[in-house]
């Protein structure tokens, strides 16, 4: 839950500096833009997988240039489930997806750990070795 969490607030980041960039996406309150993202989030984990199972020969066709649309097409597919969020188009929805996949990205790697895992302060443990004993069988061969 803590890393759904994570993940939506960079979400409604990236949407929310998308309209400075690309004209057609506008959203007209805060609530729109959090209900905004939360959807697009939602769509991500539980739609997105769907659609990229069942779009498989063809994302393998354009070497996965597919994939780019269908990140449009979710988020062509919010405004009309959520009001007062705009996406004027499949064009805006397309550059839209694009730069809300690479602000997310950014955020995401910029709060990544040397572990791989996602660490919301950027205060990171080192990881302590552990030592182990080797124990010796009576055949000689180690257990």
């Amino acid at each position: 839950m803590r890393h759904f969490v994570f993940r939506w607030m960079i979400t409604t980041v990236a949407v929310m500096v998308a309209p400075a960039f690309i004209s057609g996406i506008r959203y007209d309150t805060a609530g729109a833009l959090i209900g905004a993202a939360l959807l697009l989030g939602i769509l991500n984990a539980f739609v997105r997988p769907v659609l990229l199972v069942l779009s498989a020969p063809l994302i393998l066709v354009t070497l996965g240039f597919f994939i780019l649309v269908i990140n449009a097409l979710m988020l062509f597919w919010v405004p009309s489930m959520v009001m007062g969020f705009h996406v004027d188009g499949f064009g805006s929805a397309f550059w839209g997806a694009i730069l809300i996949g690479i602000i997310s990205w950014m955020l995401s790697a910029f709060f990544r750990g040397s572990d791989g895992r996602v660490h919301i302060l950027t205060h990171h443990t080192q990881i302590r070795r552990v030592e182990g004993r080797v124990i010796e069988t009576s055949e000689g061969g180690r257990k």
